[in-house]
């Protein structure tokens, strides 16, 4: 098999226009070294970070800062997409969890719900389905403000800490950052605090369906058959159990 002279002239241009790339890269970078061969540049996240950090002052209650509230603020509306979100990169697709993130941390900073900005955020959650689409790090967030029950996250008893390490699932199996991640939603998820929300901010708009009102939350979009069936039949499980646990907060 010969291939016609058009694909070989076309694969013969890719790979010229992939060498031009890789050298303009390679000239930047060289260009942005400092003298003694170091590079340093800006370290920036996504509007998930600022959000979560203002939501966190709030769930507890901290000295307000208008200041800092007021550049976080111009930080999150800077970075809002074309689509009306947020995305999880510079120019990204809209990210329910992070968009969500950002309207909520803009209206607890007094950004106006009828603002074009809010507005179009606002449209852009409802039009993928509303809030309840979140990951289930953003609905536990909103369970801790109340602004979702806490049957729309997957109920993780605190005493997986005491599983042996023969089990399927054991702590030292997973990687560092997971278990720091685990471990504090299991005491959250075992005293379920309440945010202080000293501006009783709330964020009920974002929901197609009153959040008290869904009967199936979704899953998460990497669960695939049988383990979305397999962990939602132990899901159910626990929750059935969970009112009947000693430390339950209800019970005190």
């Amino acid at each position: 098999y010969v291939a016609p002279l058009r694909d070989i002239s076309r694969a013969a241009s890719s790979e010229d226009e992939l060498d031009l790339s890789i050298a303009s890269a390679t000239e930047a970078l060289i260009r942005a070294q400092q003298g003694d061969g170091h590079w340093c540049f800006e370290l920036e996240a996504d509007a998930t970070i600022p959000a979560e950090y203002v939501l966190l002052r709030h769930f507890r209650a901290e000295l307000e800062d208008p200041g800092l509230e007021r550049k976080i603020g111009v930080y999150l509306r800077r970075i809002q997409g074309e689509h009306g979100g947020w995305p999880l990169f510079h120019a990204g697709a809209f990210d329910m969890s992070a968009s969500v993130k950002a309207y909520f941390a803009l209206k607890m900073v007094g950004d106006d719900p009828d603002a074009p900005h809010m507005r179009r955020a606002r449209e852009a959650i409802l039009a993928r389905g509303g809030a309840a689409r979140s990951n289930v790090f953003t609905r536990i967030l909103l369970a801790l403000y109340g602004e979702a029950p806490w049957r729309a996250v997957p109920t993780m008893p605190v005493e997986i800490m005491l599983l042996p390490r023969w089990f399927p699932f054991h702590l030292t199996k997973i990687s560092y950052w997971a278990r720091t991640v685990i471990v504090p939603l299991l005491v959250l998820q075992a005293l379920k605090p309440v945010a202080k929300n000293p501006r009783g901010i709330r964020v009920q708009e974002l929901f197609t369906t009153p959040p008290e009102k869904v009967r199936s939350w979704p899953k998460g979009a990497h669960q695939t058959w049988p383990w979305a069936h397999v962990f939602g039949g132990i899901d159910v499980v626990l929750k059935r159990a969970e009112p009947f646990m000693p430390r339950n907060p209800r019970k005190r």
